[in-house]
């Protein structure tokens, strides 16, 4: 039976919306801010000739290159100050997850609260500083590699690190102004504009390539058949939910009869998001980034050369032994960062302190393995939903020739983000029909 919550969110008034002036605050300072980030992406570095560097992203167009510009927004292939863009902090943040899972000082840490959580954001600001830092180098080090950088002497090298890591930062800044004034989770926000942002150009090059014959017209309506398809299924599994009945002690009501009240403990299937993805991805693009960086700078026919060209050659996209690793990693990434985020002990206890238990199941142990049984079976359902979803469009790809950067992550993140911000913008407007229902139960008692 629906909640009389869930009753009045099904019949939300979009009418509300003019009434809203907070929200429609929020909204503009969103849209203000991502405009800003994209001004961001058209300024360049100090130090890059702008021909040279056009021609080498001709040269470049089709590698690997490709999915790191579709992340930035564009910016990699202009070098400009936000070129390697908000990732180094996802990477720290992914790690200093984990390590708080695993470490026993970064766990006691994150079970002191709002402290020790602002300790671990400090911690991750920290790795997401040295993770430019080094970026950074790589960026100058292909400049200069590539031909493309006027001045090769360290203080380009030096000018570079400061600048990309000033951006990183100031997009860190940028995007927790947008969580706090504005809607949606700002970090998300601008990885999904700088994603988004690229879809035009993905779209005129798809038909461009059927006007020219390049691309046949059935691989184009079955291309986007297939993301019309991939899009409703992430939008359905990433709002499904396994809700297991919490039952909580009988307690007297206003009228002296005792009711024992229930609620639900919500389970989603995809518990872990799209870090299994971005995590599988990141490990298998090490070598290829290391290739296209820094590989010009080896002398052929040394066994570093020999070993870099060989990964290279097994590892691109499209490759099977790229699929097959790249699927065990989606899978491992799933069950390792579900048990990350969610602790069934620690629920069980909770539960237990609070008086609630799952019906038919004794509180405490027998709780934490129902809940670890009930967990490990939705994990096997979200990660084959999450392997489908990656690896689908990259075989599509590799077999069509397809742009590189459409891939299964980018549309789960667009699709997750964007289904975060609207869920946000109905609790908002879900809020203001609470009020004028409290108001008019105010009028209607004075009245009385």
């Amino acid at each position: 039976m629906a909640s009389r919550a869930d009753n009045i969110a099904s019949n939300l008034n979009l009418g509300n919306f003019a009434k809203a002036t907070e929200l429609k605050q929020r909204i503009w300072f969103t849209i203000g801010a991502l405009i800003v980030f994209r001004f961001l992406s058209f300024v360049p570095l100090p130090g890059i000739d702008p021909v040279r560097l056009a021609a080498f992203n001709e040269r470049a167009s089709g590698t690997i290159l490709d999915l790191f510009n579709a992340f930035s927004g564009g910016a990699l292939e202009r070098m400009s100050l936000i070129a390697v863009g908000i990732m180094p902090y996802i990477t720290a943040s992914i790690v200093v997850q984990m390590a708080s899972a695993l470490h026993p000082a970064l766990s006691a840490l994150k079970k002191e609260g709002a402290s020790g959580r602002q300790k671990l954001n400090q911690y991750t600001r920290y790795g997401a500083v040295l993770l430019c830092v080094i970026q950074g180098y790589a960026v100058a080090a292909n400049a200069v590699a590539q031909g493309i950088a006027v001045d090769t002497s360290p203080l380009f090298y030096i000018t570079t690190i400061i600048n990309v890591t000033g951006g990183t930062m100031f997009l860190l800044w940028l995007g927790e102004q947008i969580t706090s004034r504005g809607i949606g989770n700002g970090v998300s926000l601008i990885i999904m504009a700088g994603i988004v942002a690229q879809f035009p150009n993905f779209i005129s090059s798809l038909f461009e390539g059927g006007r020219t014959g390049a691309i046949s017209e059935f691989v184009i309506i079955g291309f986007i058949a297939m993301v019309v398809f991939l899009i409703l299924g992430i939008a359905f599994m990433e709002r499904a939910q396994r809700r297991l009945t919490i039952q909580y002690p009988k307690r007297a009501t206003e009228r002296g009869m005792m009711q024992a009240e229930r609620s639900y403990l919500p389970l989603k299937i995809n518990t872990a998001g799209v870090i299994p993805p971005i995590f599988a991805s990141s490990l298998l693009l090490l070598p290829l980034t290391i290739t296209q960086l820094v590989g010009t700078s080896i002398a052929p026919g040394t066994t570093a050369y020999t070993v870099l060209q060989t990964m290279n050659q097994y590892l691109q996209h499209g490759q099977p032994l790229y699929m097959t690793l790249y699927a065990l990693g989606i899978i491992f990434f799933c069950f390792f960062y579900t048990a990350v985020v969610f602790n069934p002990e620690e629920t069980a206890d909770n539960l237990k302190k609070n008086g609630g238990s799952i019906p038919g199941i004794r509180p405490g142990k027998r709780t934490a393995d129902y809940l670890e049984y009930v967990l490990t079976r939705i994990t096997v359902i979200g990660s084959i939903y999450l392997t489908v979803v990656c690896v689908l469009p990259e075989a599509v790809i590799a077999q069509t020739g397809i742009p590189l950067f459409l891939g299964g992550t980018s549309l789960l993140i667009v699709v997750n983000v964007t289904v975060d911000t609207i869920s946000q913008i109905q609790s908002h407007l879900l809020a203001l029909q609470y009020g004028d229902l409290i108001k008019k139960a105010k009028l209607k008692g004075r009245m009385r």
